[in-house]
């Protein structure tokens, strides 16, 4: 099937653009405007952009209390999602008022962060402390500004839990990563394979099929 996307006629139940944009990393983003205000909320619409310098952001529909604060105060938080905390994400995306903190409503606890106004979620297993370097409505193609705030910002500090890490490394199997997928759906990460980089353009180097666990050149 093709639809046209100005047109949005797929005849399906349901738009199928971000079950096919799957599976997207969560940011559990956390922040505290100027006044004090706590906020909470979980964003599929996430991504790392650079390692170096280390940038993520997060993506609003439209200017919601995440983007606002993280704006105005210039900082956030992005917690790490996983399984064990499942549930408790998924209550933090109830539409509070502003000024009722998502802490609370999501039964985790508040932890104070080291660089940052913005706190953590104590329970997470990873966070990373973020100073805002810009926010922006993209525009669309006839040059109008989205409803989305982007906002992105400069990782300054990054907490791990140590009980996830094996042999030096965060191992999946311990940090269950959790994945937002289309619909109502989330995924939950549990096995991994790796796969070495080829060295020459043909690939004729990899020393298993494609798709295969291969042995990692570290």
């Amino acid at each position: 099937m093709f639809y046209k996307t100005a047109e949005n006629r797929h005849g399906l139940p349901h738009d199928p653009f971000k079950a096919i944009v799957a599976p997207r990393p969560i940011g559990w983003i956390s922040t505290r405007s100027r006044s004090g205000a706590v906020n909470l909320a979980p964003y599929s619409f996430f991504s790392a952009v650079s390692d170096d310098p280390k940038l993520v952001l997060f993506g609003s529909s439209g200017a919601k209390d995440s983007a606002t604060f993280a704006v105005e105060s210039g900082e956030f938080v992005a917690n790490f999602a996983s399984s064990h905390l499942a549930n408790a994400l998924v209550r933090s995306s109830a539409p509070a008022p502003r000024g009722v903190s998502e802490f609370a409503i999501a039964g985790v606890t508040e932890r104070a962060a080291s660089l940052v106004s913005a706190p953590l979620v104590a329970e997470a297993y990873a966070a990373l402390e973020c100073r805002v370097t810009q926010s922006f409505r993209p525009e669309t193609l006839d040059g109008q500004p989205s409803e989305t705030v982007i906002v992105m910002g400069q990782v300054v500090g990054i907490h791990i839990d140590e009980r996830i890490l094996r042999d030096g490394m965060i191992a999946v199997d311990l940090a269950e990563p959790l994945s937002r997928l289309g619909y109502l759906d989330y995924a939950v990460t549990r096995e991994v394979f790796p796969m070495k980089r080829p060295r020459r353009p043909d690939a004729s180097d990899l020393s298993a099929e494609p798709g295969l666990p291969v042995e990692v050149q570290r």
